[in-house]
């Protein structure tokens, strides 16, 4: 059976030029950045090189990037390290309504601890719009949380207009640009934000390896302590192998000079326009919005996603109802329910997300099979509704 890997947004397959610098740093540089010998110094070239690239990446200072374990924990820096360090009675934190988990999960828990938090709400194409930021600040407003591009569907917001509204009101900007980076071109300077998070295994590089940016004078008080290390604002021996890969796939998008190749994009329009000729009742979500190339959600009227998963699964198929570290939960998607979708719309919907190694063959596969699968679950669905109707 030839195996399809449609959830790329999850996580990608890392690069081989990337594979290849991760297995050298781990074998043959196993000093610790912070020591002054000879092997220390090697571990601390190596490190300055993979910062520097993830900060020509994003059109940034190599000092302004911070290394973390990946997108959750630079969230968490950016927030929690952000409120802490406020100033002037601003303890309000507002973020966009469809966020990702570690954004949404670390304002429920600074809720009241140091201060007040408010989530602002998308329109039908899952944007938040300016007015809508505008209603949610305050001049207790410290930080904006935005993210660049959602995970779930692949809507990019208008984050240089967000940042200019906040910034007109003296309010910091971060945004998780996780599903972005090395899709679009991103440059921090261009989104005038001031703080963004990466995450190097969504970009073909190796997992456990990401990045902060903090704009340089920006207030931030470290959430790990002990070292001096990352500038005194992430403690603890860098993960050097997997900082290189991050550095790695960096180079690699910047020497491609396009984050996302165009047959990609091209690719997904081919799946979208096969499944909704092929399969009637099918509608995609957030399609009249930009969106990265690669994202395509599509609802499946009376079909349990789920089912829809797992029966593509049994072909070779992978893909996703939405976020990876939501999976498992039976609650529709937050993301869908904001944008005003039905209970039964929201967990009728899968994820395809496109990436390296995907070919039209992929595509035309996934739009064979979908047809005969979703006829057999809508009419087993049909005669468990009949059957309970007795």
């Amino acid at each position: 059976m030839t195996r399809i890997y449609l959830d790329h947004n999850a996580t990608t397959p890392v690069a081989p030029s990337v594979a290849d610098a991760t297995a050298r740093a781990l074998r043959d540089v196993f000093g610790n950045p912070s020591s002054v010998h000879a092997w220390g110094q090697e571990a601390k070239t190596a490190l300055d090189e993979a910062r520097s690239a993830v900060a020509r990446l994003i059109g940034a200072e190599p000092t302004e990037i911070v290394f973390t374990s990946g997108g959750s924990e630079s969230n968490n820096l950016a927030i929690r390290g952000v409120a802490e360090a406020a100033r002037g009675g601003r303890r309000r934190l507002v973020a966009g309504a469809i966020e990702h988990e570690a954004v949404l999960r670390t304002l429920k828990a600074l809720d009241g601890q140091v201060g007040t938090t408010a989530l602002v709400g998308v329109d039908e194409r899952g944007v938040v719009t300016p007015e809508g930021l505008a209603e949610a600040l305050t001049d207790e407003t410290a930080l904006v949380s935005v993210m660049h591009a959602n995970n779930e569907i692949g809507t990019i917001q208008p984050v240089a207009e967000l940042a200019a509204l906040a910034r007109d009101r003296g309010v910091l900007v971060h945004t998780d640009a996780v599903q972005s980076v090395g899709k679009i071109p991103v440059d921090v300077r261009g989104l005038g934000v001031d703080l963004l998070s990466l995450s190097g295994h969504k970009f073909n590089g190796p997992k456990g390896a990401g990045a902060l940016w903090i704009r340089r004078g920006t207030r931030l008080h470290a959430q790990l302590t002990g070292g001096r290390q990352e500038r005194n604002r992430r403690a603890g021996t860098e993960n050097l192998p997997a900082i290189v890969g991050l550095g790695a796939a960096a180079r690699r998008l910047l020497e491609a000079h396009e984050p996302e190749p165009d047959d990609v994009t091209g690719l997904r329009d081919r799946l979208e326009a096969g499944i909704l000729s092929e399969v009637p009742g099918t509608a995609v979500n957030g399609g009249g919005s930009p969106r990265v190339g690669n994202t395509s959600n599509i609802s499946f009227h009376g079909v349990e996603a789920e089912s829809l998963l797992i029966a593509l699964d049994l072909e070779g198929i992978a893909v996703s109802t939405g976020s990876a570290c939501s999976s498992g939960t039976l609650e529709p998607s937050h993301v869908l329910r904001a944008m005003g979708f039905s209970p039964h719309r929201a967990q009728s919907s899968i994820r395809f997300s496109l990436g390296l190694g995907n070919t039209r063959a992929d595509v035309d596969r996934v739009v064979e099979v979908l047809p005969g699968i979703v006829d057999r679950l809508r009419a087993l669905a049909g005669r468990g509704a009949a059957a309970a109707g007795r």
